[in-house]
């Protein structure tokens, strides 16, 4: 076994590798400050610093996009064992998501949706100079409607949102090959899960509330939706090897019997940890303290999140809107009552 020192150095230097993920440390790094080329650029990793400085204007939709993936990552994942937990840490990351596993596989889908949805939100917004709404669909609307409003430029998101997204895995200088197969993958998979999500949006016009005409647009769906989509797919991810198939290399499921992967699925190269107990060079910050529910059948009961340990029961008071009543006109007026709640922790 090595020594614990050299093992502690070695994680070190782990988290210290550049990642084509790093820029969702800018949350931090740029919150509340106007952007500045040569302040903040640096903050991304060299395949990315160019893009930005020709492209300043966009920053502030990648620093909301950073945080959106954050935020959405660890809502998300709430109910389960790994709570997406270590993203806080960026522009550093546990070793779960410098490697090839089915979290960090998640983890770049989402990253890369955010982004180009950011983008596409922000040109329909009139935030940037250099896009606006999307152009007019080809397709012809439904009887009694008619194409208007501003529907959310996806095509400009995309375009830029993957220049930005991909360009450091597409540099031979990082990662291994079989890495950056994967993230490549996860990356564009996560975009056609938010190409596919392009819907219909209508608001109706007429007299008394009538809806005799509706403007219709094309727009996104929040990407709370994306998210909840790509964790169907981080449930059923498939495992791959990244070895030549012809004149090139390409990822196929390690397992044989499994139907060839498809750019919907999302891959992963190596197991997981069970999340259960804490071990740093594994990325585990363990279950115990997490709240459960203990008449859950799901990931959340106590019984799954709690790894067989047990939990814990303690009261919490908690404090409510009640009594209220309507007042005429216009507002509501309640009371507020206390009362205890049962909650349960895992050992």
């Amino acid at each position: 076994m090595g020594h614990p020192r050299a093992a502690a150095t070695a994680l070190l230097c782990q988290l210290s590798l550049s990642s084509a993920i790093q820029w969702l440390g800018l949350l931090e790094s740029a919150r509340g400050v106007a952007w500045n080329e040569s302040q903040h650029c640096r903050l991304l990793v060299p395949e990315q610093v160019q893009l930005c400085r020709r492209n300043v204007e966009v920053m502030p939709s990648i620093v909301r996009a950073a945080q959106h993936t954050q935020g959405i990552c660890q809502h998300t994942f709430t109910d389960m064992r790994w709570n997406c937990s270590s993203i806080q840490s960026a522009p550093s990351f546990g070793p779960e998501l410098l490697k090839g596993t089915r979290e960090a596989a998640f983890v770049y889908a989402l990253a890369a949706a955010a982004v180009a949805h950011s983008i596409a939100r922000a040109c329909a917004s009139g935030e940037l100079p250099l896009c606006s709404c999307s152009s007019i669909p080809a397709e012809v609307p439904s009887p009694g409607s008619r194409w208007g409003g501003c529907g959310d430029n996806l095509h400009y998101g995309l375009q830029l949102g993957a220049a930005f997204a991909d360009s450091s895995w597409k540099s031979s200088k990082s990662g291994t090959r079989r890495l950056k197969a994967m993230n490549l993958h996860n990356s564009v998979m996560g975009r056609r899960v938010l190409s596919d999500s392009l819907d219909t949006k209508c608001k109706c016009h007429g007299v008394s509330g009538s809806c005799s005409v509706r403007t219709c647009w094309k727009g996104l769906p929040n990407l709370e939706e994306i998210a909840s989509e790509l964790k169907a797919k981080y449930l059923v991810a498939i495992k791959v090897s990244h070895r030549l198939v012809g004149p090139r290399k390409q990822l196929v499921p390690k397992d044989m019997d499994v139907r060839p992967v498809t750019e919907t699925d999302l891959v992963y190269l190596i197991n997981s940890p069970d999340y259960c107990t804490p071990n740093l060079l594994l990325g585990s910050v363990g279950t115990q303290d997490r709240q459960c529910k203990k008449t859950s059948v799901g990931s959340d009961s106590c019984d799954l999140l709690c790894c067989g340990r047990g939990y814990n029961t303690y009261m919490e008071e908690v404090v409510e809107r009640c009594h209220c009543r309507y007042h005429w006109c216009c507002h509501v007026v309640c009371r507020k009552c206390r009362r205890q709640v049962e909650r349960y922790v895992c050992k």
